[in-house]
């Protein structure tokens, strides 16, 4: 229990530490090309599996002809 309370803590000052960077310049800039590499990634592992899914459907497709 004693663990799980400062985990907690320990996301609340991260998130308010986040916010205080956040209103710098600075900050701002970090955030925006951090969520940009984040929605990169995010996008490349979309495409991957859909394209490894289009692969499978396929393989599948061929397999029962």
């Amino acid at each position: 229990m004693k663990s799980f309370l400062w985990l907690v803590v320990g996301i609340a000052i991260g998130f308010a530490v986040a916010h205080k960077v956040n209103e710098t310049p600075q900050g701002k800039q970090f955030f925006s090309g951090l969520d940009k590499k984040a929605r990169d990634f995010g996008s490349a592992v979309s495409d991957g599996y859909r394209k490894r899914e289009a692969e499978l459907r396929s393989a599948i497709e061929d397999a029962e002809a």
